[in-house]
């Protein structure tokens, strides 16, 4: 091989993965809650935690991230202090890990998953919708059987992956009636110390395809956060009686929307037209209103679809995605553009709908990065906002606004020199600490 010379960048990009400190995890690894090892409500701290401190420039090129080790202890679920790095202090040792905000899964169905159960590869090709919903209704009165210990279990996955915080959808239909919901509940009640998640009474089976409806009205009145949809002209024959009903129900009952819309073409991008109308004529919806999927949007013109993600960013709405890697791409860079909150989420993991799903929402920032074509140290640690809820640690001049005293202590430990890296290689997550107990 032949000698290639080295520029100033890279040998300053090589200079911090070699400075980078190996670390090791601050905790047993385990998620469950009888085994953590710092008890609620006691100060604890960690010394030799890696923070991101700047950017490092090539003029005005981003080629770097500056970190530093500092002492971070932690009181009553919080942040109590950030300060110098003192090595001989009498605290757990972080061993140079990088601290993160901890990931947030924001759609997901803990309620359905084959994971804990043996494995099962997808079922036959072509299936639609409808097909699924009548396997469904075959399968799901034995799943429900074990889905209390299989969403533990599940949980405990996601945690090991540095995810603390979930939007879970849960089935609202006649086969299972409220049990899903009733189930879910119970497991998050068993992980209540380690995880929270936020709920979405999700019609899987149509609201009027399979007399939904009342069922839906009583989910409302239950502990949930959204009213949810799906595909209203494919499923349910036409947009406005089914958006109509979601919008109503959420209205009544103070509740945000997310609905799933896998519908491409005219019918897709009318549903999501009457959705941005509809948050219009009610303000009240605003910043609480989700189009999870919208694969609509994948296959507008230009022109079209800068309207749309325009009118989107006007109503507050956000766009749920978990990133497909097939096919035209989603246009979440134009999303962003006018400010459209885009959030991910791994879907399904490991059950009838897809083979696929890890629990990594670090994951879903990397393919984010490789669709979109963020190599760069800048590009790379902005995406990180896909697995964190839009929180990252340096603002976009470099300045760090994450941690501070005060903030929550939801953090994950991983073995990065920076968030550009950790993005970059999926790095491993070595310590999750949810609400300043530590449950990975």
């Amino acid at each position: 091989m032949i000698p290639q010379p080295i520029t100033r960048k890279n040998f300053i990009k090589s200079s911090s993965i070699l400075l980078a400190a190996t670390c090791l995890p601050t905790a047993e690894t385990t998620a469950a809650e009888e085994k953590v090892s710092i008890p609620a409500g006691q100060t604890f701290t960690l010394k030799n935690v890696r923070l991101e401190t700047g950017f490092t420039y090539d003029g005005d090129e981003v080629i770097g991230t500056k970190t530093a080790l500092f002492t971070v202890s932690f009181e009553e679920g919080k942040i109590k202090d950030i300060l110098p790095n003192n090595s001989a202090a009498n605290a757990t040792d972080a061993k140079g890990c990088l601290m993160l905000p901890a990931f947030r899964d924001m759609h997901i169905h803990l309620d359905k998953t084959y994971y804990g159960l043996p494995w099962q590869a997808h079922l036959k090709k072509n299936r639609s919708v409808k097909d699924m919903i009548a396997y469904e209704q075959q399968v799901i009165p034995e799943l429900l059987k074990t889905s209390v210990p299989r969403t533990e279990k599940l949980i405990g996955l996601l945690q090991s992956y540095g995810t603390s915080y979930a939007r879970s959808h849960v089935n609202i239909e006649p086969t299972s009636g409220l049990n899903s919901l009733k189930n879910l509940e119970t497991a998050l009640l068993h992980k209540k110390k380690s995880f929270q998640a936020e709920l979405v009474a999700f019609p899987q089976h149509g609201i009027y395809y399979t007399k939904s409806e009342e069922l839906m009205k009583e989910a409302a009145k239950m502990d949930i956060d959204f009213i949810g949809g799906l595909d209203p002209t494919s499923i349910d024959g036409g947009i406005e009686k089914h958006m109509d009903f979601v919008v109503q129900l959420a209205l009544d009952h103070g509740k945000g929307i997310d609905i799933h819309l896998h519908e491409s073409g005219e019918p897709g991008l009318k549903t999501i037209e009457y959705l941005i109308a509809k948050v219009m004529e009610n303000p009240v919806l605003k910043g609480k209103t989700y189009v999870s999927h919208a694969f609509a949007l994948r296959y507008l013109d230009k022109s079209k679809t800068e309207e749309i993600a325009e009118k989107l960013g006007a109503a507050k709405m956000g766009i749920a995605s978990t990133i497909p890697f097939t096919g035209t791409p989603m246009p979440i860079p134009t999303l962003y553009k006018y400010g459209v909150d885009v959030v991910a989420g791994n879907d399904c993991i490991v059950d009838h709908w897809s083979t696929f799903g890890i629990g990594s929402i670090l994951q879903k920032a990397n393919l984010a990065a490789q669709v979109y074509g963020y190599r760069t140290e800048f590009d790379l640690s902005r995406i990180l906002k896909l697995a964190t809820g839009n929180v990252v640690p340096l603002t976009d001049k470099g300045e760090r606004q994450w941690p501070k005293a005060g903030d929550k202590a939801n953090v994950v430990l991983i073995d990065a020199s920076c968030s550009a890296e950790a993005v970059s290689r999926i790095s491993p997550v070595k310590s999750l600490i949810h609400e300043g107990k530590v449950v990975f």
